[in-house]
């Protein structure tokens, strides 16, 4: 019997060939599939079929995919951090030079010149108004550490810039990555006020909302060009117009379109190309199945979002996946359900992440499909699965 998977979008080849047939069945059309692959698809709740043990996003964020009914279920919803991190990268540096030397009006400017006989003088006489400065000696403020954050920021500063960064959440691999002479900011005020450009690089989350609004920009250093990059909804488009107007900003580029962002002068709009590069959608595709390949034959978890990282290395045939409430006496009771049933734990990891926890146990025989049940109605026990070796039996 093979795993199902069933793919939304159009998903690089070079990622879908990494499911091996007859191990594994790609289609579109799947009724009971046991994972869900996607990129842009906003995904509904009724999508999510009794059968699915698992959900990977070719990219990023996760904001079109229900991930509470999926913890709920016991779902692990999996993606690719730091796969599109060039590409984001490369955009990023791509605005600052395109903000800095007026490239978008003077282009306009020469399109718009009728050909005639004074073509070139006008062309001569009109250059003065776009002119624009060079970046290095320049402030870069970075709003987000991570792996696309301190990509830019490293890029930066062998362009010649200066960085300020700001991340409280950073992580001590991330905090590792970043070049010594990125300044510390102590919050993002400081970060818009001490910087020539200003990134974005952080998920929307509620505390993330409207991050950037009135009040914020009020602080910003006067002519600033802000980036978004990061999401949607992380800056407030009514605040960012009230501040073109006011010349506090001089620029936003966004990859954000809105209708309330059009038609201002200072607004630059992108449809969405952050991550829209051959090897970006390659890099997520193979990243993410990967992943799903690890979870649904060997029961890993990697880079999920709403579950604890988890590896074991294999050492029986027999193995056992567990997603459970993250409550006291858990584990004390899944290792009582298979003792009464004689079986005999060989290793065991358990972990967890806010109220989600995940157990992996290895045994020294098969567990009978009825104790597999019996674990499942262990409440708070959110689903358990059976993970054999054998690639014959998926489970």
């Amino acid at each position: 019997m093979a795993f199902r998977i069933a793919v939304y979008n159009a998903i690089s080849p070079r990622g879908l060939e990494r499911f091996p047939a007859p191990l594994y069945a790609v289609s579109k059309g799947e009724a009971k599939p046991d994972a869900l692959l996607l990129r842009s698809h906003s995904l509904g709740v009724s999508e999510i079929a009794a059968s699915v043990k698992a959900i990977g996003r070719a990219g990023v964020g996760v904001n079109n995919i229900p991930v509470d009914e999926a913890s709920r279920r016991g779902i692990p919803v999996f993606n690719a951090p730091g796969a599109n991190a060039n590409a984001v990268k490369e955009l990023v540096l791509a605005a600052m030079l395109a903000t800095a030397r007026n490239i978008v009006p003077a282009s306009a400017y020469v399109a718009a010149l009728p050909a005639a006989a004074d073509f070139e003088r006008r062309v001569e006489e009109g250059k003065k108004q776009f002119a624009g400065f060079e970046l290095p000696g320049r402030t870069l403020g970075v709003v987000g550490l991570g792996a696309i954050g301190g990509l830019v920021a490293d890029t930066a500063i062998r362009m010649g810039m200066k960085v300020l960064g700001y991340d409280p959440e950073i992580t001590v691999e991330a905090a590792w990555r970043l070049p010594a002479s990125v300044r510390k900011a102590h919050s993002i005020e400081e970060v818009l006020k001490g910087s020539d450009f200003v990134t974005l690089h952080v998920p929307l989350v509620e505390r993330t909302r409207n991050l950037i609004d009135a009040r914020r920009l009020a602080a910003a250093r006067r002519g600033l060009v802000l980036l978004n990059f990061a999401r949607d909804g992380v800056v407030d488009d009514r605040a960012v117009v009230a501040a073109l107007a006011e010349k506090r900003l001089s620029w936003y580029v966004t990859d954000f379109p809105s209708p309330g962002l059009q038609g201002n002068a200072g607004v630059l709009a992108l449809p969405h190309l952050g991550a829209s590069t051959e090897e970006a959608e390659e890099n997520c595709a193979v990243m993410v199945v990967d992943q799903l390949r690890a979870f649904l034959e060997h029961g890993t978890i990697r880079n999920a979002v709403n579950f604890p990282s988890v590896e074991m290395e294999r050492e029986s045939d027999h193995r056992i996946a567990i997603a459970n409430a993250n409550v006291p006496n858990m584990v004390g009771q899944i290792s009582t359900t298979m003792a009464q049933a004689g079986l005999n734990i060989h290793n065991m990891v358990n972990k967890s992440l806010g109220d989600m926890a995940y157990t992996l146990v290895d045994l020294d025989s098969a567990a009978a499909p009825e104790v597999v049940e019996r674990i499942g109605r262990i409440p708070g026990v959110l689903a358990v699965r059976s993970v054999p070796r054998a690639a014959e039996d998926p489970g």
